[in-house]
């Protein structure tokens, strides 16, 4: 397809996508179960992170995970005591109750000193999405922590595609007119988004010719994103719904 055409048709099939209809299967419908801003944030962050292997389980681990903080995400993690849930039995695939610790403690930590959305605040010296979250990064790292926590937070400046942590991004600035992301994030414009790159968004993207690197790492996202920009500079990680929905539903 030229590429007036393609556009046309990733415009047509991410409205098609963006549909509240979708998210029967999808972790977004946890945190759409609470109205408070830190609870939607704490909620969301922690089934992003959680977000690999198939949905079914990540849904069981989600459900769990809102079970240990007794359905009182803002709270539980003010009011959370170093360790306590160290001899618990949560465990989703490599992420376990070590893990969930250091999350507890730096997630009390971050909101003792701004919260959530302040700790992905613009770099001094690193532009655009990749410096907010190697930001966020270094706020985050900032808790005492073993060594193993550090494989749950991806890290673009070492060429990650930080898959879960550009979902995690795009359901809290995206608007929330059609019902799936948030748009509570007011600080972080649409424009600097990269959308989440996983097996359906990138085997897709390469059949329809908008990527051609073989790895999905993040220059491969920045090629890819590099396109998108032109087709919509305001908001191209809507593209997101489309080239997800394609391999996802439609088996592309």
């Amino acid at each position: 397809m030229e590429f007036n055409e393609l556009k046309e048709f990733l415009d047509f099939k991410a409205e098609q996508y963006e549909n509240p209809i979708f998210l029967e299967s999808d972790p977004i419908q946890l945190p759409h179960r609470f109205t408070e801003k830190a609870a939607i944030e704490i909620v969301g962050f922690l089934i992003a992170t959680i977000a690999w292997g198939n949905r079914k389980s990540i849904l069981t681990s989600g459900e769990r995970l809102l079970e240990i903080m007794e359905q009182d995400p803002y709270n539980f993690i003010m009011s959370y005591e170093s360790k306590e849930i160290l001899h618990s039995s949560f465990v989703h695939r490599t992420f376990n109750s070590q893990d969930l610790d250091f999350f507890f403690r730096s997630l009390k930590n971050i909101y003792a000193k701004g919260g959530l959305e302040h700790s992905f605040r613009a770099h001094p010296t690193i532009s655009g999405v990749q410096g907010r979250i190697a930001q966020f990064r270094e706020d985050f790292l900032a808790t005492e922590h073993e060594q193993r926590v550090v494989k749950h937070l991806s890290d673009p400046m070492r060429n990650s595609a930080a898959k879960r942590l550009n979902m995690y991004l795009r359901w809290m600035v995206r608007d929330a007119k059609k019902g799936v992301d948030f748009g509570i994030w007011k600080s972080i414009p649409t424009s600097e988004l990269h959308l989440p790159l996983d097996v359906h968004t990138s085997n897709n993207a390469r059949r329809l010719g908008l990527l051609h690197r073989k790895q999905d790492d993040w220059k491969a996202l920045q090629e890819l994103m590099a396109t998108l920009q032109k087709m919509d500079p305001i908001d191209p990680v809507k593209y997101d719904f489309a080239l997800f929905g394609l391999g996802a539903f439609e088996k592309f």
